[in-house]
């Protein structure tokens, strides 16, 4: 990263660390307002919601709305930079990287048909934490923690979600989603990132993004 990118860069996480619910006039969602049924998103209510604050060429900025159980799916930002803050509730946020080799690791690669050989990636799982409003924010870059899937626990959960440059599928940046095949096993010294097969998928059917209006104060850019 260029020095300048990365004090500007650290200048965001700590802006980003600071930032609440109130600053954004949210009012966190109850519980009972997003309770789980036996199929909780029927009748065309989405699992997760957009507020969308403003986008440039250079960045997007918004907020996701989780309701109780529900999940963005495991996903990429190819080439993006992110910062992801919770402006209330709890999110579990599992990290992964593809590793550019295809051999040498500690899994063989899980039986397929052939025609799905393709869509085999191997990976590694970085890390799995939770994170609330008292959390600094977890941030992903081109080649550290790119993919990630992250899970409402406890109630429902917003966060806010600002990337860099944004997702543009005309200019290589579209979102690829991704399901875990096999067991993760270690693969460091210290146990803490273990080694796992992805194939790429199609967007689970379980999952869409429903929008709705932002509340909060105008960005003047």
């Amino acid at each position: 990263m260029h020095p300048g990118c990365s004090k500007n860069h650290g200048k965001l996480k700590t802006l980003m660390t600071e930032v609440r619910a109130a600053d954004l006039k949210l009012v966190p969602r109850r519980a009972e307002d997003s309770a789980p049924r036996p199929n909780p998103y029927h009748h065309g209510v989405p699992p997760v919601t957009y507020m969308h604050i403003c986008e440039t060429d250079q960045f997007s900025m918004g907020v996701f709305l989780l309701k109780t159980g529900a999940s963005i799916p495991l996903h990429d930002h190819p080439g993006m930079h992110g910062v992801l803050k919770v402006l209330y509730g709890k999110v579990r946020i599992s990290c992964f990287d593809r590793l550019e080799r295809h051999g040498g690791g500690t899994q063989a690669a899980p039986p397929l048909p052939p025609a799905q050989m393709g869509a085999l990636r191997r990976s590694v799982l970085r890390s799995s934490a939770e994170y609330t409003e008292e959390s600094g924010p977890c941030v992903l870059s081109p080649d550290r923690d790119n993919l990630h899937q992250i899970d409402a626990v406890d109630g429902p959960t917003a966060f806010m979600d600002i990337l860099a440059p944004p997702y543009d599928p005309d200019d290589g940046r579209d979102c690829h989603y991704y399901q875990v095949l096999t067991e993760s096993e270690p693969n460091s010294a210290d146990g803490k990132e273990k080694e796992v097969w992805l194939m790429e998928i199609s967007q689970p059917s379980h999952f869409w993004c429903g929008g709705e209006p932002y509340p909060g104060p105008e960005v003047h850019l």
